[in-house]
């Protein structure tokens, strides 16, 4: 039943030995200082035996942090810990994407370095609480980036993924889904602007195609993904035009020839499948909470090229031996998602232990 999963791919110049995929996790388990640790090494090589790892949300610079402690990729000290990380994976026959994701509005003075307000589209709160430090907390109202502080930040992504092969991953993914920059630029609740970056579909989008092709000419469009989420309210995102955006988006994406499009799927099937025949690459798809059956006929069915698992992946090192040979999976503990140390990190035995 899962056969399917189990036959070979090229995703832009990587080559898989399979389809099942590590979807990227917030796992809050960097320095303050967001540099990479031997712990981290340790957590991602355990996983390499799927087919492609797309690593945790890292941001491009200090103003794209969003948790305490989570990655960055523009100081040197980050370079060299993201090495120990790429090395370790590559040593153990794996492939790594490093994603870059920068927060925006998502964030507090507190979980950050240098304590400054948060950046947007516009200066529009988002509701709810974030993490800090400190506990939970209500975020503040954030700065609205001036037009040449976007190109500025289009900027900061070319640089992090030059970095990010610097430090030896084979591409990267930019975070353009779940109510982060990228996604606050398209959703028309928290892009109020008056600028070329706001108002019409093709004014919104304009910030996600920049930094994809900057991103792309940078490194090349075949170490180069993106990752959308079409109508996720996560992070109060309110999206009023989905099925115009998503498509002038692809649309609008699909002559640089990326590597991939990733997409975080939210339940509707017409645009999934509108997107998939626009698409001109590898589409990857994450069916977050589906059986592993279904993702596997998504592949059969030709919806996807390649599936991405998450819970799954965090919880069995080990998940495709597991599921070639029919073994049971070890259950995901929420209590240790994020931060912490080797605790629900590096401590889920293989089937074998």
């Amino acid at each position: 039943m899962l056969n399917a999963l189990w036959n070979p791919a090229t995703v832009g110049e990587i080559a898989l030995p399979h389809r099942l995929a590590m979807a990227p996790l917030t796992r809050n388990r960097a320095t303050p200082d967001g540099v990479p640790t031997e712990l981290n090494a340790e957590y991602y090589a355990q996983r390499a035996s799927h087919a492609l790892i797309i690593t945790e949300g890292t941001q491009p610079s200090a103003d794209g942090q969003g948790y305490p402690v989570t990655p960055g990729i523009y100081t040197d000290e980050h370079i060299a810990g993201w090495r120990k990380v790429t090395d370790a994976v590559h040593k153990a026959d794996g492939r790594i994407v490093i994603q870059l994701m920068h927060a925006g509005r998502i964030a507090h003075p507190d979980s950050t370095p240098h304590h400054r307000q948060p950046v947007a589209p516009s200066a529009i709160k988002p509701a709810g609480e974030t993490f800090t430090p400190t506990g939970l907390q209500e975020m503040p109202v954030p700065r609205a980036l001036s037009t040449e502080e976007v190109s500025a930040t289009v900027e900061d992504f070319r640089r992090a993924a030059a970095a990010a092969i610097e430090a030896g991953a084979d591409g990267v993914e930019i975070h353009g889904a779940n109510g982060y920059l990228v996604h606050q630029f398209l959703s028309t609740n928290t892009n109020q602007r008056t600028d070329v970056y706001g108002g019409s579909v093709e004014n919104r989008i304009r910030f996600a195609v920049e930094v994809a092709t900057a991103v792309a000419d940078e490194i090349g469009a075949s170490r180069t993904g993106i990752r959308i989420s079409p109508a996720n309210l996560f992070n109060d995102i309110a999206e009023s035009d989905t099925h115009e955006l998503y498509p002038a988006l692809v649309n609008a994406l699909a002559p640089l020839n990326l590597a991939y499009l990733h997409i975080a799927h939210g339940g509707d099937e017409d645009l999934l499948h509108t997107l998939r025949k626009l698409w001109p690459t590898t589409l990857v798809l994450n069916r977050a909470g589906a059986d592993i059956t279904d993702r596997a006929k998504d592949v059969e069915d030709g919806v996807a090229d390649v599936v991405t698992v998450g819970t799954l992946a965090l919880a069995n090192p080990d998940l495709v031996a597991r599921l070639r040979t029919g073994a049971p999976l070890n259950n995901p503990d929420p209590a240790t998602f994020y931060g912490g140390g080797a605790a629900g990190y590096t401590d889920y035995p293989t089937y074998s232990a």
